[in-house]
């Protein structure tokens, strides 16, 4: 009897531990972190499933996760007797039970939302201060930029209207050396005839910086002949537009992202058997100084062991090595031009999953 005393005694201690246990910051870093890498790695598979899609005329599907709550219900028992059992001892039990209910809520993009985002041309406002920020500034006109003054990169489609001018890829080149060696500047300032809602409310300049290192004297020469600048320029503004420019500006034809991705598409290397079946056209062969494609896409019939990004279509399985760091890097811009290019404008389908388990 004495130990059943004792026993009764020690619960509203154990019943004080139970109540202590708290869920929320127990949960908290782990839960932020995996919904993290979750979440990246879903929106790079539906990037690259979109882009497996344009290389067969097929169309693009864009779906943003918009909102994600993360639900948990603690269940707790504890059961204590006296009787046939044992004569001497109590017995008894505890239990506690944590389940989890995520819900996701994802929109379609749709409508005014899908020609914001996607069919509208990256302003040059938005696009150069990514080079700003460290970007190569090759890789990035590589993906966006369709042509400089006169002078055009690869198009989206094959044959001879996919090719591009060899000076593109020279130009791109030059400027990327110029970066690296910190004599390629860019500026934005406001416009003041622009209103606040105004998409192109900021004027953008390219400086290019003189030199007396004579390794990069000739690049800085080239650069500016081949931007149509005069050689005692050393600022040009960069405007929106193709053709011929005015002095002192630089026509910039920017794409639109579902361009980009076009690009991307039309350079992945198909099996032969779906170009001679006119399932979708040959590959763009890339002329001049570059000669690989921005984003190196392979193409099996396996699944991929340890890789960047993968996805299916059609039996086959699309990745990208997990060791080609330029195709990573080119792919992880393309994600943030996509982030970019996102309106705040929502459309009215909902889709809301209760993943219970």
């Amino acid at each position: 009897m004495n130990r059943t005393i004792r026993f009764l005694l020690l619960l509203p201690g154990l019943s004080v531990l139970q109540g202590c246990y708290e869920i929320g910051p127990t949960r908290l870093d782990r839960d932020q972190s995996d919904y993290s890498r979750a979440l990246t790695s879903s929106a790079k598979q539906q990037t690259l499933l979109n882009v497996v899609r344009l290389r067969y005329a097929d169309t693009p599907g864009f779906l943003d996760t918009t909102q994600l709550i993360s639900g948990y219900q603690l269940q707790r028992n504890i059961s204590v007797g006296i009787g046939n059992y044992s004569a001497t001892r109590p017995y008894g039990g505890a239990g506690m039970q944590v389940q989890e209910s995520p819900t996701f809520t994802f929109q379609p993009v749709t409508g005014d939302a899908y020609a914001q985002s996607f069919l509208r041309p990256l302003p040059p406002g938005n696009l150069l201060p990514l080079a700003m920020g460290g970007l190569p500034i090759d890789v990035l006109f590589r993906l966006a930029v369709q042509s400089i003054n006169l002078i055009n990169n690869t198009g989206s489609l094959g044959g001879d209207v996919g090719r591009a001018s060899p000076a593109f890829f020279d130009l791109i080149y030059d400027l990327r050396l110029l970066q690296l060696a910190g004599l390629l500047g860019i500026q934005l300032e406001r416009n003041p005839a622009a209103t606040d809602k105004d998409a192109l409310a900021d004027r953008v300049f390219l400086s290019i910086a003189s030199t007396d290192n004579p390794d990069l004297t000739k690049v800085v020469h080239d650069t500016r002949r081949l931007l149509g600048m005069a050689q005692d320029d050393e600022r040009v503004e960069v405007v929106y537009g193709g053709g011929r420019p005015r002095r002192g500006q630089i026509q910039l034809l920017t794409r639109t992202v579902l361009g980009v991705l076009g690009q991307i598409a039309y350079q992945i290397d198909v099996p032969e058997e779906d170009i001679a079946s006119g399932r979708t056209r040959p590959t763009i062969k890339m002329v001049g100084r570059v000669t690989r494609p921005i984003v190196v896409v392979h193409v099996t019939k396996e699944r991929p062991g340890a890789v960047f990004s993968w996805t299916s279509y059609n039996h086959k399985f699309y990745w990208i090595a997990d060791d080609d760091f330029d195709s990573k890097l080119a792919f992880t811009m393309l994600q943030i031009l996509l982030e970019l290019s996102k309106t705040s404008k929502g459309p009215n389908t909902i889709v809301t999953i209760p993943a219970n388990g």
